[in-house]
This record gives C-alpha cells, sequence and structure tokens, in this order.
C-alpha cells in the first residue's frame, strides 16, 4: 500500500509559474523530496513490472514490425530498424535486438504471415497493458489508492500506446534514421546541420510523449502543460543518462560478456529496461511533488466539484501524511 502523501489538485489556480516554484524550493530539495515520494509510493516495485512489460514490448513489437515490412516487400525498414536499436540501445541490448529483427527479416521473407499478425496483436496488448500500470503507478504517487473502472482504464491505456507511443517511435527514428537525410535528399551540406538538430528534435518530441503521460494517467485533473514540462524533461534526462552510462559501462566491461555469456543481450536488455523505467516514475514524482509544493504555497489547493475528500489532510507539501482519496 502506498503511503505517499495526497497532492490536492490545484488547476483552478492561475497567474503562477512553475519554475517559480521550482527557484522557491530549490532543484535539489525538489529532487531528493520527488525521490522519498518515489520510494513512499512503492515505486521501484512497480518500475520493476514497467520493466518486464517495456522488454516485452521491445522484443514484440520489432519482431512484428519488421516481419510485417518485410513480408510486403519493404525490407529497407528493417535496416532502419536495425539502426534504430543500434543507435539508441546500448551494447549487448542493441546487439540482442539486432539479432531479433534479422529473425524478423527472414520470417517475413519466409511469408510466416499468420504468426507475424499475432506478434503485432500481442504487441498492442502488451503496450495497453504497460500503459494500465503506468496508470496504477502514476496514481500512487498523487496518494490515489484506487484505480479507475477497469474499463475505462484500459480503454485509456490503449489510446495512449498509440499517440504516446507514435511520439517516442517518432523520436528514436530521428535519432537513428536524421543522420542519412543529407544523403537521402543528395544534399551532402545539409548532413551534418540535420546531425545536430536531430537531437534536440528528438528529444522535444520525448519530453512531449512524457508530458502526455503525465497529463493523461493519473486518476485526476492535472495542472497545465507548464507543470507538466518539468518532470518530462527530468525524465528525459533521466533516461539519456541511463543509457550512455550502461553503453559506457557495457562498452569498457571485460567481464560482463564472458559473465553472462549468450544471455548477455537478455540481461542487459532487461537491466536498461528497469533503469528507465525507473527514470520514468522519478519524474512522474518530481511533477507530483512540485504540485504538492504549490499546494503548500496557495493552501491546500481548491479540488475539482467532482473530488471527494481525503480520508485525511496532508499536513505539508512533504511526504508524511496518510494516503488519500476514496473513489469517486
Amino acid at each position: 500500500m502506498s503511503s505517499a502523501a495526497f497532492v490536492p489538485e490545484t488547476w483552478p489556480l492561475a497567474g503562477d509559474d512553475a519554475w517559480d516554484t521550482v527557484r522557491r524550493v530549490g532543484v535539489g530539495s525538489l529532487l531528493l523530496a520527488a525521490g522519498q515520494r518515489l520510494r513512499r509510493s512503492d515505486g521501484f516495485s512497480h518500475a520493476r513490472s514497467l520493466a518486464y512489460v517495456t522488454s516485452l514490448i521491445a522484443v514484440q513489437g520489432l519482431i512484428a514490425l519488421v516481419g510485417l515490412a518485410s513480408a510486403l516487400g519493404r525490407s529497407e525498414i528493417g535496416l532502419s530498424a536495425r539502426r534504430l536499436v543500434q543507435a539508441t540501445a546500448p551494447g549487448p541490448v542493441g546487439d540482442s535486438l539486432s539479432t531479433a529483427i534479422e529473425q524478423a527479416r527472414t520470417a517475413g521473407h519466409a511469408g510466416r504471415v499468420a504468426a507475424i499478425a499475432v506478434g503485432l496483436l500481442g504487441s498492442l496488448v502488451t503496450a495497453t497493458t504497460g500503459m494500465g500500470q503506468l496508470q496504477r503507478s502514476l496514481n500512487r504517487l498523487y496518494g490515489l489508492e484506487v484505480d479507475r473502472p477497469s474499463v475505462a482504464k484500459y480503454r485509456r491505456a490503449a489510446l495512449l500506446a498509440v499517440s504516446a507511443g507514435t511520439l517516442i517511435t517518432l523520436a528514436f527514428a530521428l535519432l537513428a534514421t536524421g543522420i542519412t537525410l543529407g544523403e537521402t535528399l543528395g544534399d551532402n551540406a545539409l548532413t551534418p546541420v540535420w546531425g545536430v538538430a536531430r537531437v534536440p528534435l528528438a528529444a522535444t518530441l520525448l519530453v512531449a510523449a512524457v508530458a502526455l503521460l503525465f497529463r493523461w494517467c493519473p486518476d485526476r485533473r492535472q495542472p497545465g502543460w507548464s507543470w507538466l514540462a518539468p518532470g518530462a524533461a527530468v525524465s528525459v534526462v533521466s533516461w539519456i543518462s541511463v543509457t550512455v552510462l550502461l553503453g559506457l559501462v557495457f562498452r569498457y566491461s571485460s567481464t560482463f560478456g564472458r559473465a553472462y555469456g549468450p544471455l548477455a543481450g537478455v540481461v542487459a536488455l532487461l537491466l536498461w529496461a528497469l533503469l528507465s523505467s525507473i527514470a520514468l516514475l522519478f519524474g512522474a514524482a518530481v511533477t507530483a511533488q512540485l504540485e504538492a509544493e504549490r499546494s503548500s504555497r496557495s493552501g491546500e489547493g481548491r479540488r475539482s466539484p467532482t473530488s471527494a475528500p481525503a480520508r485525511s489532510a496532508p499536513t505539508e507539501a512533504g511526504l508524511d501524511a496518510s494516503p488519500c482519496r476514496t473513489r469517486r
């Protein structure tokens, strides 16, 4: 059970600025309080569940999409997907996924369309399940102990899987294939320019995707986009840092491959998915804690007329008050 303090809804408040609150609280204090909120909401257990689903999505989705494209005669999509994972996945993760992509291309050329279609359907179901898990995780971060009814929850999860998933895929595509744009257009002068520009563009798409998740996953009315952007930025920066650090560890470690042998790719994928999930939920905790600080500054914040009262009101914007809220 989560013990994170309930965060009152503050969406009616206007005329204030998220970055003013960040400066008032202090970046270090905000990040520390967010880490405590993540721990008290049982966020690391949620991250493990989310990492398992993320690993399945990565494998199922790549195999299904590449296999289907190959069956339809679009082998270049498989080559682009291989560049994508090699550009964004650290070390053995990229190697393992590249092997899966080659297997999918072989299956596609062999005409195994039925098996590929089943895999594509399975990846959509898995992505929907992952978004359902993310909704539960974010609810607990805000001190909400009850989720939406199942039909509403998974209907929203399916929509988020398509919308946010598209933005994330586009961001990865920019990172993986954008470097060749100048060569494709026959303008070699464009290649170095686009090679630099694609990075902030991809980061912007990732922040937008994460902010979209933070806006629509919790079962509450969220504040404006400007209050979601800092936490989304923390998630993206944390994920990039995790990916870069793991890449360096895998590159310069002389024992990882020998220790795990043929399972090195699987272990690396699970580790990367776990740390990426923690990075995402930590950014969500920053968003929740930032609104908690906003509500403490304004009294307790004003709840939506449809919101039921908390069982016990938070004593401070911190983390020690009892949760939470009953089902509306």
